[in-house]
């Protein structure tokens, strides 16, 4: 048996204490700031309906604290039982993506139960407009 071979614990704790360099926390930093100023755009020309806006800061808000504090991430990477730290941010990614897509999926089968009422209802008043308009035909002739 070799005499240099590390554990997996050991192997596990070097992936998630490799260091970061400046330039991608750097580069982290000006892509949060810009995916804010992106957010706040949209709710200013109305693209973005105010409700999303907490939700949309604060995810910039938090990847901004997770690019400065990167201990945090770290952390979470240990509670979880990642390997590396950018394992952990592309799972949480996919976790919020997730429960965003379910929140827009609830949403839709809402719209679309309330389509469905309206397009009755507008079918029922075009019955009675036409009948309206026979009877005052008839009526008339």
């Amino acid at each position: 048996m070799d005499t240099t071979s590390i554990d997996l614990d050991t192997l596990r704790r070097l992936a998630i204490l490799q260091p970061e360099s400046a330039s991608t926390r750097i580069l982290s930093l000006l892509l949060c700031g810009a995916f804010l100023v992106a957010v706040l755009t949209l709710v200013h020309r109305g693209r973005l309906r105010e409700e999303f806006t907490p939700i949309w800061t604060a995810v910039a808000v938090g990847m901004m604290i997770a690019s400065v504090w990167f201990d945090s991430v770290r952390f979470l990477t240990w509670a979880v039982g990642a390997w590396t730290p950018s394992s952990t941010l592309f799972f949480f990614g996919l976790v919020f993506l997730l429960i965003v897509s379910l929140n827009y999926a609830v949403r839709l089968s809402g719209m679309s139960a309330q389509v469905r009422l309206l397009a009755q209802e507008v079918a029922l008043l075009r019955e009675q407009l036409a009948e309206g308009e026979r009877a005052k035909g008839d009526a008339a002739g």
